[in-house]
């Protein structure tokens, strides 16, 4: 199924779906994705810089990275590489920005948040501070040994020109040169924290099936989220006339 125009329909709408969305998602990890020591929950988010993930401990390890994962689950990067085309190193939108949730990933270990899954939301590009919060937001996550995937389906405004990439990437390479392929507006952006934080980037569009995207777990370990299928599920849940609307049906 390809990916919607979700600028037809108003923020509340969409925010339906985006809870939808993290759900099929943690159900998705949840149900064997994850290797065993790991699991998946939607939580919300704490203060208006940094969430609460940045409150807790940083992953087991000076070099981010957390006790064997046993038997199951995951793929190494390096016998793996994600295919995604490119990769770098180093109904008021407001309310439902407030209210939005995202999937948090955790160890049994400490039960410490090591990976968090940010869908946004259009409040969260809906003027300069609130942009510049989230931007922040996930730039502090990363400096704390968070990894994080980032989609948004959303184009560009005056405040990401380029994506919204190219803005949190700003946050640690100042202008990392990176420009979105004319056809492909939206972004799928998984960073890997780390001393040296590294992306992978996917440029998307609407109409355009999306692909499995990675979720780091450690520096050396990710899960392949199937981005397609969650969607999928959470589409189904959307009411046949908004489905309509959203369809341009």
């Amino acid at each position: 199924m390809p990916m919607h125009d979700w600028t037809r329909v108003n923020a509340g709408i969409y925010h339906a779906f985006h809870d939808e969305w993290n759900l099929a998602i943690k159900r998705s990890l949840n149900s064997g994705l994850l290797p065993n020591d790991y699991y998946a929950l939607t939580e919300k988010p704490v203060g208006p810089y940094v969430p609460d993930v940045i409150a807790l401990q940083k992953p087991v390890g000076m070099n981010g990275t957390l006790p064997d994962t046993g038997p199951g689950g995951g793929v190494l990067l390096a016998e793996a590489p994600p295919r995604v085309r490119f990769r770098s190193e180093v109904i008021d939108s407001d309310v439902y920005a407030r209210r939005a949730k995202h999937v948090t990933i955790r160890h049994t270990s400490e039960h410490e948040i090591v990976a968090v899954i940010e869908i946004v939301s259009p409040g969260n590009k809906d003027g300069e501070y609130k942009f510049r919060s989230f931007v922040e937001k996930a730039a502090a996550m990363i400096w704390q040994g968070i990894h994080l995937l980032v989609i948004d389906p959303f184009p560009p405004t005056p405040r990401d020109p380029q994506g919204i990439h190219k803005a949190i990437w700003e946050q640690f390479a100042g202008d990392p040169g990176f420009e979105l392929p004319s056809d492909s507006p939206l972004t799928l952006a998984s960073y890997q924290a780390g001393e040296i934080p590294k992306a992978f980037i996917e440029p998307t569009a609407v109409g355009t099936a999306l692909i499995d995207m990675p979720v780091f777990l450690t520096q050396e370990l990710y899960v392949p989220l199937p981005l397609e299928a969650t969607y999928q599920a959470a589409w189904e849940a959307v009411p046949a006339y908004w489905r309509n609307v959203v369809a341009g049906a």
